[in-house]
């Protein structure tokens, strides 16, 4: 895999966990909103949230650079790399969110990067 590859494929794994991180802290701020408010629309709420918005718009530019990434990586490559993303939403929950994050979690997450680090390590050769 050459430089250029790796950075697109390294793009289109950060984007898609941002733009997933944005939308979890706008759907966060729209439900509160609509429970503080009487009920509402959490819908409506979610719709006019500049988050979830942005979001969109982030998780939207890494489909496309998943795309271009597809058309210079082989899937067998590029696929484990979203194993990547998994770990990146876990400790940016646990950071940026504040989310509780268990002891299980964690070792899955060791886990799932042993298995990144196994699959590139086979590509090695």
């Amino acid at each position: 895999m050459t430089l250029p590859s790796l950075m697109l494929l390294l793009f289109a794994v950060f984007s898609s966990a941002g733009g997933q991180i944005m939308l979890k802290h706008g759907m966060k701020g729209a439900a509160a909103a609509a429970a503080g408010h009487g009920g509402g629309s959490v819908a409506l709420r979610a719709a006019t949230s500049p988050w979830v918005a942005l979001g969109l718009v982030v998780f939207a530019v890494s489909a496309l650079a998943w795309m271009a990434t597809l058309a210079k990586v082989p899937l067998s490559i590029a696929y484990p790399f979203n194993a990547l993303g998994y770990l990146l939403i876990v400790l940016a929950g646990a950071t940026v969110l504040h989310e509780r994050t268990s002891m299980w979690t964690w070792g899955g997450s060791l886990l799932v990067v042993v298995g990144l680090a196994t699959v590139m390590a086979g590509q090695q050769r």
